[in-house]
């Protein structure tokens, strides 16, 4: 069938006659005849009240020139290869480079500015996860080596558990062997998702994971999310708490929900952890202690649920979706405040509890609520 191609439009309104600044030169207009403005043209190059008079020099400012004033926006998005600014007082952040011609600030991702004292940066709108120590992740096994796994973290790269970095069944200590190589399938297979730590990075930015904590390893009895938006404002974000237990509604029991700070979230029943195992125990023999842990360390059979307990699960799922959507952060308090509000908004409807959808209208409704707009 053909294909009809729309003139562009202008990306905002022209200034009307009335105005008497839209007969002087703008850097806003996108004619390209000016070959010493050193950047694209486009977006806000006037000081909105009127202050900053109108001479040459203004003319050839970038999109960005006046980032030193206090009426200037920094919620203004930027495309890769544009020019943020040209004054020397401004230091490059993330997501910027310094152009080797002319000396600017210009911008290597398409997100919006941000200005730390004179530190400019550039949060991109979508990006990968930059692992960084101490980072609690969800992952996915994707590849079994011989002595390590990789497992993709929604990173540039897939990051290194070593057979080395995780708990041995019964919590024996010792070196591992090529016994341990053989049967290394039976602690991770691919497919399997995982609760993991970033122990270290290698030089070009690769992650290293490590489980020896009782409270990662194999996740079970759940569903997976996978949120983006993380550069923008709204995703995961890094918070006190990227694990706990909440209570469901409609008699459900609990349900355990992990934050991953590379955007993946895992919603799952709340099972007995193997630290409250040991709790449980320790009036018990260290071996009767240790067998009762390693039964469900690695196990991948997943526990009966109830019905009431997925219809929560995926209620609570459809928060996590309608927080990113409508571009609000998901942290635990987002996610309880926003779980209790579809709570409510399904008991005024007429399907009442079985009522889960937070899609579309119901999303930006529960937005709403949750920001008062």
């Amino acid at each position: 069938m053909p294909i009809t191609i729309l003139a562009p439009r202008p990306s905002r309104p022209i200034n009307p006659p009335s105005d008497p600044r839209a007969a002087m030169p703008d850097s806003d207009s996108d004619s390209d005849s000016d070959s010493d403005s050193g950047g694209g043209g486009g977006g806000v190059g006037l000081d909105p009240t009127g202050d900053i008079p109108m001479f040459a020099a203004a003319a050839r400012r970038s999109k960005h020139a006046l980032l030193d004033t206090t009426t200037a926006s920094h919620s203004d998005i930027v495309t890769p290869g544009e020019v943020i600014t040209d004054d020397p007082q401004w230091m490059r952040g993330h997501g910027t480079f310094v152009s080797a011609a002319t000396a600017a600030i210009v911008s290597s991702v398409a997100g919006t500015v941000a200005r730390t004292n004179k530190l400019l940066s550039v949060r991109p709108l979508r990006a990968r996860y930059t692992p960084e120590v101490g980072d609690l992740v969800v992952g996915r096994i994707v590849e079994v080596q011989a002595k390590r796994w990789r497992v993709d973290v929604g990173g540039t790269q897939l990051a290194a558990l070593p057979l080395s970095a995780i708990n041995l069944p019964g919590g024996i200590l010792r070196k591992r062997t090529e016994t341990d190589e053989l049967q290394i399938r039976t602690f991770f297979a691919e497919g399997d998702l995982l609760i993991a730590e970033v122990q270290q990075l290698f030089g070009d930015g690769g992650a290293v994971l490590h489980t020896r904590s009782l409270k990662y390893g194999k996740l079970r009895n759940g569903v997976f999310v996978a949120v983006s938006g993380m550069g923008g404002g709204g995703g995961v974000v890094r918070s006190r708490r990227q694990v706990w237990t909440m209570d469901a509604a409609n008699g459900a029991g609990q349900m355990d929900v992990v934050l991953g700070v590379n955007g993946y979230v895992w919603i799952s029943k709340h099972v007995e952890t193997p630290e409250g195992l040991v709790a449980e125990n320790k009036g018990a023999g260290i071996t009767n202690m240790e067998e009762s842990v390693s039964t469900m360390m690695y196990s991948s059979q997943n526990d009966r649920i109830g019905v009431e307990t997925m219809r929560e699960i995926a209620r609570l799922r459809g928060v996590v979706t309608a927080l990113v959507e409508n571009g609000l952060r998901v942290d635990e308090d987002m996610v309880v405040r926003g779980y209790h509000e579809a709570v409510e908004m399904a008991m005024m409807s007429a399907e009442g509890a079985d009522d889960i959808y937070l899609g579309g209208e119901r999303g930006r409704q529960l937005a709403a609520a949750l920001t008062g707009v």
